[in-house]
């Protein structure tokens, strides 16, 4: 199943209003002296194209769902003192947090193609032509992942080894080529982020530089938000949250 970023602020500019003034008091309007016809033989220069402006990047913000989970993470210490991240499945994104439970990063990720918070019971010892698309999907829970080698002695942070979800960087070969994997990846809008096997793809500067180092050696947590199951049922420390709150 291995196959598996903000706004700025406008400046308006204060022009004060013209008082009326007589015909007779305005100025004249000089006018633009001509510009010389180019000579035979050779070309205008060619005015450059301006260059089309790319779409901002969308501000990832935690939901109040994941939020709630952040919460109780740091407040109760579930993350035993390691980095821990935040998947918001229905968001498409990925929120990283330090042991203290400080945010570093916020990236979008691409996830499973069908909607679901359970695997397929045996999916990890499918092979990947075996597995029907309802099956295609990443599961909710808490996890411990590590670093680790997969098929073609690859190595990747296993969320779940048992069924085999890992995360790791957005695949370069030709399938996700044509599944336009980065360009998922780099959408305005989640709609468009299911279409792994199960596994979590992330962008690659995020993987290396940052997610990388933080989890070699002892690993880090990860929770995955539910799609369609109550929070409260995938994570449930988040009743007792819940009873507090009240």
């Amino acid at each position: 199943m291995i196959q598996g970023l903000l706004a700025l602020a406008g400046l308006t500019l204060l022009v004060p209003p013209t008082a009326a003034v007589p015909l007779q008091d305005a100025k004249p309007k000089v006018a633009a002296p001509k510009k010389a016809a180019p000579k035979k033989g050779k070309h205008a220069p060619a005015k450059p194209k301006a260059a089309a402006a790319k779409p901002a990047a969308p501000v990832l913000q935690p939901s109040a769902e994941a939020l709630r989970v952040q919460d109780w993470v740091s407040s109760a210490g579930d993350n035993h003192g390691l980095p821990y991240l935040i998947v918001d499945k229905p968001h498409a994104a990925l929120f990283l947090y330090d042991r203290s439970g400080k945010q570093l990063a916020a990236v979008p990720v691409l996830i499973g193609i069908a909607p679901g918070d359970d695997a397929t019971p045996g999916i990890g010892a499918k092979q990947l032509s075996e597995i029907g698309p309802a099956e295609k999907t990443t599961p909710a829970g808490r996890y411990l992942a590590r670093f680790g080698l997969a098929i073609g002695k690859e190595r990747v942070l296993w969320v779940d080894y048992y069924t085999s979800v890992a995360l790791h960087p957005v695949p370069t070969g030709a399938a996700a080529r044509k599944e336009k994997r980065r360009e998922r990846l780099a959408s305005p809008t989640p709609d468009d982020n299911r279409i792994t096997f199960g596994c979590i793809n992330v962008p690659t500067s995020f993987y290396t530089k940052l997610l990388s180092p933080m989890y070699k050696g002892k690993g880090g947590y990860v929770y995955i938000l539910p799609d369609s199951k109550p929070i409260e049922d995938v994570f449930p420390a988040l009743h007792v949250q819940s009873a507090a709150a009240r």
